[in-house]
């Protein structure tokens, strides 16, 4: 990983998105005098995007209860009557 000013990145800026997209360099971007951290650039990775539903179904057990009222829990969010 490897930082740099916004000031190179806008000069370099087609050349830096070729090492990101190539090679699946990051960036950490950098502001400022003091090189304050502002952002990362990093490959754009499509799979995470998609989501699998039921993956888990299975492998947990949901209790029945599972909807149930418990009056200590409500009476620390609603209020309890001491």
């Amino acid at each position: 990983m490897q930082s740099i000013q916004v000031g190179q990145l806008k000069a370099e800026f087609s050349s830096i998105l070729e090492q990101v997209q190539k090679y699946g360099e990051k960036y950490v971007i950098e502001f400022g005098k003091k090189h304050k951290k502002v952002a990362m650039l990093v490959p754009y990775d499509e799979e995470k995007k998609i989501r699998k539903f039921g993956q888990l179904k299975g492998k947990i057990k949901i209790p029945e209860n599972f909807d149930d009222e418990n009056q200590e829990i409500n009476d620390l969010f609603y209020g309890s009557r001491l």
